[in-house]
Formats: C-alpha cells, sequence, structure tokens
C-alpha cells in the first residue's frame, strides 16, 4: 500500500499516548492494537507514554515510559530522545484532552506538538472538547475553552487527522474539518472464544434466557440499563441477567437492594482478563447496551459484542451516526428512553431465529466497516479524497 508522505525513506511511526499497558482504559487498549497491526505490517513503532522509566519491546514494538511525559520536564526528555532516534518520523497522537495531565487544560503540550515541523505530525481524535454551557460554572468554561485551543493546535498543523465520530470534525479548524477522516475504534478485545469455553460456561450458568451487558456502570447509563432490565426479568423467571466489566459488582448489590425479588438471578463478573470477558459475552443470549449519547463507532463495548456476532439492542442519540438506521447490524430504538429500547429487547428474547439472523449479520457489518484491519488499511493508504466520506 502506498504511505502518504512528504519523506522519501520509510517512516519509522511514534505514537503519543496517555495511556499504555497495563494502565487500563480504552485508549490503553486501542494504541496496543494498532501499535501490533502496525508492526504486523512490516512498520517501525515506538510507542510513548507516561510512567516509571523504562525502555521495552513488546511484539516488536518499542515502548517508551517517561514519567511526566507531557510536563515541560517530561517533553525536554522526549524531544531529546526522538532527535536520537533515525529519522523520518511519523507522530500518532492519541488526543484525549484529560490524558495530558494539567486538568485536561495542558496547552503548552499542544503548542509543543504544534511546533514538531521536523516530524510528520498525525491526530488521532478520540475525544475533543469539554462541552461549554453559558450557564456552566467558571471554571467549566474555562476548560471549554481550554480544550478548544488545545484541539486547535494540536490539529492545525497535522498532515493527517482522524475523528473517532464525525461530531468531533465540528470542533476542528475549519481548514482541518472538511479533511478530518472518520475512523471508527474496533473492539479491543479478543473478536473469537473458544467453542470449549463457552459451551461449559454455558453449562455452569444453565439455560437462561441470558441478558447481557458489557461496561463501567456510571451513572447516565446505570439508571437507563436497570429501567430496561428490571421489567425484562419480571417478564419471565427464567431470565438471568449477566452483568461484565469493572463496576458490575456494586452495580448487581444496589440493583439486588431496590429490587430483592430478583437478587438471585443477578449475575456480575467485575473484573476478568479479556479472554475470560468474550467467553462470557459469547454466553450471552443477547446484550443490552443503553448509552445516554447514543450508540456510536467509538463504543467499544458494542463492537465488541457485534465482533463476536451477538445480538444487541441499544438506542440512538446525538452522536450515533447516520450509518447505524440502515445498517441493520444491531436492534436500535430511537432515542434514549428505555421503554423502546426495553421493547425491541423483549421481542428478540421472543424470537431466537431473529436474534441469530441479527447477530450473524453484525459480525459480517464489523468485519466489512470496523474491523482493526479496516484501522490499519486506512492508516497505510493515501487519504480519502476532501468531502468522501468513511468508513
Amino acid at each position: 500500500m502506498s504511505r502518504p508522505s512528504p519523506f522519501p525513506a520509510p517512516v519509522s511511526w511514534h505514537l503519543l499516548t496517555g495511556e499504555y499497558p497495563p494502565q487500563p482504559g480504552g485508549v490503553s487498549d486501542y494504541t496496543r492494537l494498532v501499535a501490533r497491526a502496525l508492526v504486523q505490517a512490516g512498520e517501525r513503532v515506538h510507542v510513548w507514554a507516561p510512567g516509571a522509566p523504562e525502555a521495552l519491546g513488546e511484539d516488536g514494538v518499542q515502548v517508551h515510559r517517561v514519567p511526566g511525559l507531557f510536563t515541560p520536564v517530561g517533553l525536554a526528555k522526549l524531544t531529546w530522545a526522538l532527535e536520537r532516534l533515525p529519522g523520518p518520523r511519523r507522530l500518532l497522537l492519541q488526543y484525549v484532552p484529560h490524558a495530558f495531565g494539567m486538568k485536561a487544560m495542558n496547552i503548552p503540550f499542544c503548542a509543543w506538538f504544534a511546533a514538531r515541523r521536523q516530524d510528520e505530525r498525525w491526530v488521532f481524535f478520540h475525544e475533543v472538547v469539554y462541552p461549554w454551557s453559558p450557564g456552566a460554572p467558571l471554571r467549566h468554561q474555562l476548560l471549554a475553552g481550554a480544550t478548544r485551543v488545545m484541539a486547535h493546535l494540536a490539529a492545525g498543523n497535522a498532515a493527517r487527522t482522524f475523528v473517532s465520530i464525525p461530531t468531533w470534525r465540528e470542533y476542528l479548524p475549519e481548514g482541518t474539518r472538511a479533511r478530518a477522516e472518520w475512523r471508527p475504534v474496533p473492539s479491543t478485545l479478543p473478536i473469537e472464544a473458544p467453542p470449549e469455553a463457552v459451551a461449559r460456561l454455558r453449562a455452569e450458568l444453565g439455560p437462561g434466557p441470558w441478558i447481557g451487558h458489557f461496561g463501567t456502570y456510571g451513572k447516565a447509563t446505570a439508571e437507563p440499563l436497570e429501567r430496561v432490565l428490571v421489567p425484562l426479568l419480571r417478564a419471565g423467571p427464567e431470565r438471568r441477567a449477566l452483568l461484565l466489566g469493572r463496576g458490575s459488582q456494586a452495580y448487581a448489590a444496589g440493583l439486588a437492594q431496590r429490587h430483592p425479588e430478583l437478587a438471585n438471578r443477578l449475575l456480575f463478573r467485575d473484573s476478568l482478563s479479556p479472554e475470560d470477558v468474550v467467553v462470557h459475552l459469547k454466553a450471552s443470549d443477547l446484550l443490552v447496551q443503553p448509552y445516554p449519547d447514543g450508540v456510536s463507532a467509538r463504543r467499544t463495548t458494542t463492537m465488541a459484542g457485534m465482533a463476536l456476532g451477538l445480538p444487541l439492542v441499544t438506542n440512538t442519540g446525538h452522536l450515533t451516526e447516520p450509518i447505524w438506521r440502515g445498517l441493520g447490524a444491531v436492534a436500535l430504538a430511537e432515542g434514549t428512553d428505555p421503554a423502546p429500547l426495553a421493547a425491541l429487547a423483549e421481542r428478540l428474547l421472543s424470537h431466537p431465529q431473529e436474534r441469530a439472523a441479527l447477530g450473524a449479520h453484525a459480525a459480517e457489518i464489523y468485519r466489512e466497516r470496523f474491523s482493526l484491519e479496516r484501522t490499519v488499511e486506512a492508516l497505510l493508504s493515501a487519504p480519502p479524497s476532501e468531502g468522501q466520506e468513511t468508513p
């Protein structure tokens, strides 16, 4: 594949990130996936992340940890280290404002990045700005303004910019907005589960059906999830809920306290390895994934279910891309009211063949549009023509 670079020689990739395994987090997992995939494609890859001083090789990726990486002292060390590595170099910044420290207002780091004219600079915007509201406290308005300055600095002179959802383009500089490429975030979990492990778990769990949810159970999601799960469980004594992800233990305990008649039908798994998570997901009969801002291509919890070929019920919101309504990859309720989502889930629980067809179609759509392979193809190919939508 052709590489869009102004340099005559092959570049080395330098991924700058606020988190990298073993640090937990979606950006952490995503960065490692991309780094490993680029190495498998024959690229030279370095990762720079905060942490105790360390430089090691991991699956062909050179990982450099620098204390206070995004502070002035850390940036001086980064500059020194970069300039002692052979060029040409491509800096690929994994952009999340709060990952850079200084309470998400690290304008000096973004100014440093903007000034690195000796390196080719690319940015992947996982998130862009803090929302602004005229009635918000002054500190929130300051944060909103600072994050907008940061985004303009980071994107202003970047050779390529990527956004995890099209809405983020609205916050980029006008000259960058039209050429910013939409590149969904793939599943950060394994995309296959060993059939024997799934069969063993299903035997342990019992017949169900099992209604699964995968997430972190923040307040904005927990409340609508409860309003969906409770009526679904009450509609059939054989139904069970399988709650997966960090925070599931506390969530299950609160749910059992509020609805004691359902306590023995709630199973949580708070801290599983990625391999065990996919086995438990695959053992679910239906995933229910409400989102306060709607499903979007940056929701790795949805991507995990689709990659595994699971039937999934979710909802639209202000961040939902238009393509979701035409893909047919998930059962999609309009808006954030839990009642229509619960009705869709009820219908699918009553129609096993429809569930199976939906899951098979989800896996197909994932491979065609959202998989890690599509991400790497985008990174190693020439950018699309201006105005051409992706994926």
